[in-house]
């Protein structure tokens, strides 16, 4: 999931539960309207091919390295807020015990197409709530 400066969700894909989630990553950038200054993510997103990817998007990535690989410049007032995604699928999830039965927190939609269309809503509502 992709959101923007607020907190607001922009674009988001469904992987599944077992996947990593790195290889979305680049055609969910590719989504975007415009380019951003900044595209932060946590140590999962950690791959030099993702950095360069988001370089040619002319962003700057803040990206912090895993414990086993060499350190990156990765400025730490930008980076605290990564968990702009974390607080966003926790509203959403918040949001979908209220309105509609818990799908979102407890996954109840069994196709991945009925799971995106209750995000998608859930996403709209937090559109309009904020």
């Amino acid at each position: 999931m992709i959101t923007d400066a607020t907190g607001r969700a922009v674009a988001f894909v469904l992987a599944p539960g077992q996947d990593d989630e790195l290889p979305h990553a680049i055609p969910l950038l590719d989504k975007l309207p415009g380019v951003s200054k900044w595209v932060i993510a946590d140590r999962g997103y950690s791959s030099h091919a993702f950095r360069e990817h988001v370089r040619s998007l002319g962003a700057r990535p803040v990206i912090a390295t895993r414990r086993n690989d060499e350190m990156v410049s990765c400025p730490s007032w930008i980076y605290t807020n990564r968990n702009q995604v974390e607080r966003l699928w926790a509203r959403l999830k918040g949001l979908a015990a209220k309105q509609t039965d818990r799908a979102v927190a407890t996954r109840y939609e069994k196709t991945a197409r009925s799971f995106m269309g209750i995000l998608c809503l859930a996403a709209a509502y937090d559109w309009t709530e904020n």
